[in-house]
């Protein structure tokens, strides 16, 4: 009877879905392509192939799309006949997966979840297995694979404290759901609790993708020459989210200081016209990255307004600010700032990757701060010491380096 109510609300939804697609395309124009491919209808040849066959990976969004790729890498590797179904919700995951695809493989949305839209996608590119990336698991979706005998896996698993209390609103659906799965692939021994809380066999605890992703280091050097030509260390705001500028801007005003340069890199590259025009109006000069050629300009402000260029921001930056961590928005992914020997200052609300966090701040990765003003406070102190900068980037490349191997670790709980 749930399955049956819910499959109703999202039929009767989708005039809504479509009208928020529309909205949103006038300002990221990508959401207005292919839009029929969310409804379940495509103008693609199906996908097939032997050996391993098709392979479908979702990855909704831009980390997601991060962490798939190493898991795509060793996919290929394990099955070099392999032919890749790559599916994003996302503009950004969409714009991040398009560099991962080899000739033969397809992209396409993951269809909107109406038993009717997922039977077509599902009979259409008729995949072998099906992976999903760290939270993606619709109710349709799962009771379609498993009624087409496609063994649907959730890989790199997290679940926070609070997307279980959500899910708990709907038990029923949400038991059905995650208990369909066929396997499961927990990050943490708590996300590994917190998922059989709903109901999922958990197989594995298989540690993070994003520990084995590897920085492009031609950016990070890029990043470090800039460095090295700019007379000021650099204090990075990474991955900020809409309210934290303006948190910035008020500690920036109570505490100023001359000798350091800021560098902010939105996480929406929606917002980035947006994020310039606040700190303008708050009067601050401002450069964009998008404007440089052979270097930064100076400015009080520098805006990473690029997509694919945040191993360059980590090599030019000396520490960083965790964007989603000062709001309470649950916090961003800190092993990419640590991997590329980025020190971290962080806020109270890192509930979304909080063992990733707590793991951080343990090794000495990572600051914890009891808000912007503190952390703006730590990180310019931080940077007065040369000696102790140093240190701590010493210290987050090597507690990244040691938290590799999820990836060989995950091809090998996965089905044959």
């Amino acid at each position: 009877m749930m399955q049956a109510l819910y499959s109703l609300a999202t039929w009767l939804a989708q005039p809504l879905v479509r009208r928020k697609l529309k909205r949103r395309a006038r300002v990221e124009p990508l959401y207005g392509h292919a839009v029929e491919q969310r409804f379940g209808f495509y103008d693609t040849p199906p996908l097939s192939g032997e050996g391993p066959g098709c392979v479908w990976v979702h990855a909704v969004s831009l980390g997601e799309t991060r962490a798939a790729a190493v898991l795509i890498a060793g996919l290929r590797q394990r099955y070099p006949a392999m032919r890749l179904l790559l599916t994003h919700g996302t503009a950004t995951g969409w714009e991040q997966g398009a560099a991962l695809l080899q000739e033969g493989d397809l992209q396409t949305w993951l269809p909107w979840d109406t038993p009717g839209a997922v039977q077509r996608f599902l009979a259409h590119f008729k995949p072998r297995m099906g992976l999903l990336m760290e939270t993606e698991v619709w109710p349709n979706l799962v009771a379609a694979c498993r009624a087409s005998g496609v063994p649907l896996c959730l890989v790199n698993a997290r679940m926070s404290e609070k997307s279980v209390r959500q899910a708990l609103r709907l038990r029923r659906l949400a038991f059905a759901a995650y208990s369909g799965l066929h396997t499961v692939l927990a990050q943490t021994e708590q996300d590994a609790q917190r998922l059989r809380a709903l109901g999922a066999t958990v197989n594995a605890i298989t540690g993070n993708l994003k520990f084995d992703a590897t920085p492009d280091a031609a950016l990070v050097q890029s990043g470090r020459t800039w460095h090295g030509a700019h007379y000021k260390p650099v204090l990075m705001f990474t991955s900020s989210r809409e309210g934290e500028e303006q948190l910035l801007i008020d500690a920036l005003k109570a505490h100023p200081v001359a000798d350091v340069q800021w560098l902010v890199v939105p996480r929406h590259p929606q917002r980035f016209d947006a994020v310039a025009a606040l700190f303008v109006a708050a009067g601050f000069t401002l450069s964009r990255r998008s404007t440089w050629s052979d270097a930064p300009v100076d400015a009080d402000i520098w805006l990473g307004d690029s997509l694919g260029e945040m191993a360059l921001y980590y090599g030019l930056a000396d520490a960083a600010l965790l964007g989603g961590s000062f709001a309470p928005l649950g916090g961003q992914n800190l092993i990419e700032a640590a991997a590329c020997g980025c020190p971290v200052l962080m806020g109270p609300h890192t509930f979304n990757f909080a063992q990733a966090a707590e793991m951080a701040e343990e090794a000495g990765a990572a600051m914890r701060c009891a808000d912007i003003s503190d952390a703006v406070q730590r990180g310019q102190a931080l940077l007065c010491d040369a000696g102790a900068v140093a240190q701590a980037r010493q210290t987050a490349l090597g507690w990244a380096q040691a938290h590799r191997g999820a990836t060989q670790r995950t091809l090998d709980a996965l089905p044959a």
